[in-house]
Order: structure tokens, then C-alpha cells, then sequence
């Protein structure tokens, strides 16, 4: 006859209680609510829009929605304009999100000096174009690369930054401008919390301050790299009011320049069920590009 032993261990596990449960629930259930009505809900509502199709009694029959299956998901992998699109922003991510965390690195590394006098301001001045709207930034940079409006004529009439070869990386700088300060804000708290026993360790080792960087600062805000890099990843899928804003300074940028103009076009129609469709083959990307790109850097670390 076997006998078998409670674990101890398992035992005190669950003889243990949670403490302050009522609190969790009061502080958890506002947020489940509005989780679940502002970002569930809608997500459902979309897919099942997708899957809706409009049947009319004769040409001028009354329209009336009935359950299409995947017919929708049919006429967005026969649109040409869309994955144009989404090839046009994969371009623009592969370029301008490298440069962009680039340059937040360098400002971070920069703050976190010993050498740089004036950390406040400089954190201030790189931060300070964040707090403009994407609209407003669009609107000021648009009439820089102008020939009618900017005050750099002798520039824009050489280089046409609106035609169709540069309207893409005119609008890079000015995503690169306005987030630039935000990605270097999450990057220098990351570099605050590193204990400066390290700092010492290295300093008396005779490590310089590239070294420093190189070798201690730059792997451990690796983490926060990570992170901003799948933030640039989901914003640069979903860009829209930059480029919705240089339609009225270029006509290179079309109603399907990025896939959210693409849906808001496709929705003005109004073909709202493509549009859904649309929009939940964007999401499914986003989330499979930045999903597989958090996976990939976390095997990277693993066999590192």
C-alpha cells in the first residue's frame, strides 16, 4: 500500500490567502469595463461586420446586410491598393524606425553623461515635439517642404521633398521629429534605474565612457529598446494623420497611400463591411509583426 504525503509546500500555498481581494476587484472592475466596452466589444463588432455582405431586391431594391462568410476577406486579397500600401509602410518602418530609436539611443546615452551639462533643458527641448499634434506637425513641416510657402525656396525649388520619390521620407522626418523625444524618454528611465555600483565597478576597472556605454549601458536597456521598437512597429501600420494632411501638399499622397487611409476611404463610401475587413487584416499583421519580432529578440537573448 503506497502512501502519499501531502507536499508541505503545497500545503502552505493553499492554506494561503490573497490579501485585500475586495480592493483588487473594486480597483480591477473599472478598468475590465471599459476594457471590454472601448476595446473588446469593438474588435468583435468589426470582424463580424467583416463578415456581413449587401444584397439588394433589383437595382433599386432595398439594401439589406446578410452574412457573406469570408467574401469580404476575398475582394481585400484581390485589392492591389491595400498591400501597396502595406508594402509602402513595411519600406518606411525598415528605414525610418532604425534611424528613429537610433537617434532616441544617442540622446539617452547623451543625457546619462557625466559630460552633458544642462540635462533639464536638453530633455525638455527633445521631448517638446512630442507634445505637438501629429496634425499641427504635418501642417508645419508640409509648408517647409513647400516651393510656394517655404522660406527655404533656394532648397525646395531643387528638391522636390513633396514629389513621389521623397514624399515617403518627408513624411519619416517628421515622424522621427515628433517621436524621437518619447523613445528617448523610455530609454533614459531604463538607464536611471541601473545601479551605479556597476558604473564604479567598470570605472575602476579602467573603462572610459564609451566602454561604459557600449558594454554595461546599451545591454541592459536592451528591454526598453525591445519595447519602443513594437511600439514603432504598431504606429508605423497604423499612420494616417501625417499623410491624410499632405494630401492638400502633394499629389503623390492618395486616398490608399497607408492601409488606415485605405480603410477610412474605403468606410466614406460608405462600404463599411470592406472597411472592417480591411481593418482586422491590419490588425492580424500588426499583431504577427510585432508579436514575431518580440519572439525573435527573445530567442536572440536566450541563446545569447
Amino acid at each position: 500500500m503506497t502512501t502519499t504525503l501531502a507536499s508541505p509546500v503545497g500545503a502552505q500555498m493553499r492554506r494561503r490567502r490573497i490579501p485585500h481581494k475586495r480592493a483588487i476587484a473594486m480597483l480591477l472592475v473599472p478598468f475590465g469595463i471599459l476594457f471590454t466596452l472601448f476595446y473588446i466589444v469593438p474588435i468583435v463588432y468589426a470582424f463580424w461586420q467583416s463578415l456581413l455582405v449587401v444584397k439588394r431586391d433589383g437595382t433599386f431594391g432595398k439594401a439589406e446586410q446578410v452574412f457573406g462568410g469570408l467574401a469580404q476577406y476575398a475582394l481585400v486579397f484581390q485589392d492591389e491598393a491595400f498591400w501597396a500600401s502595406m508594402g509602402r509602410m513595411l519600406m518606411f518602418g525598415v528605414v525610418q524606425v532604425p534611424v528613429m530609436l537610433g537617434l532616441a539611443l544617442l540622446f539617452a546615452l547623451l543625457l546619462d553623461s557625466p559630460l552633458v551639462k544642462g540635462r533639464r533643458f536638453f530633455r525638455l527641448a527633445f521631448f517638446v515635439p512630442y507634445a505637438v499634434p501629429g496634425v499641427i506637425a504635418a501642417i508645419v513641416w508640409g509648408s517647409l517642404f513647400s516651393p510656394n510657402l517655404s522660406p527655404f525656396t533656394a532648397l525646395t525649388k531643387n528638391i522636390d521633398f513633396l514629389g513621389a520619390d521623397l514624399v515617403l521620407w518627408s513624411i519619416a522626418n517628421i515622424v522621427t521629429w515628433v517621436f524621437v523625444g518619447y523613445n528617448m524618454l523610455i530609454i533614459y528611465s531604463a538607464l536611471l534605474a541601473i545601479p551605479q555600483e556597476l558604473y564604479e565597478a567598470a570605472r575602476l576597472d579602467g573603462a572610459g565612457q564609451w566602454r561604459v556605454a557600449w558594454s554595461i549601458k546599451i545591454p541592459l536597456v536592451r528591454p526598453a529598446i525591445v519595447m519602443t521598437a513594437i511600439f514603432s512597429i504598431i504606429g508605423t501600420l497604423q499612420l494616417l494623420a501625417e499623410p491624410q494632411v499632405f494630401r492638400s501638399f502633394s499629389s503623390a499622397v492618395t486616398s490608399t497611400f497607408t492601409p488606415n487611409m485605405t480603410v477610412y476611404a474605403t468606410a466614406s463610401i460608405p462600404n463599411t463591411n470592406l472597411a472592417a475587413a480591411f481593418s482586422v487584416v491590419l490588425a492580424v499583421t500588426t499583431f504577427v509583426l510585432s508579436f514575431g519580432f518580440m519572439k525573435y529578440m527573445q530567442r536572440k537573448e536566450d541563446n545569447a
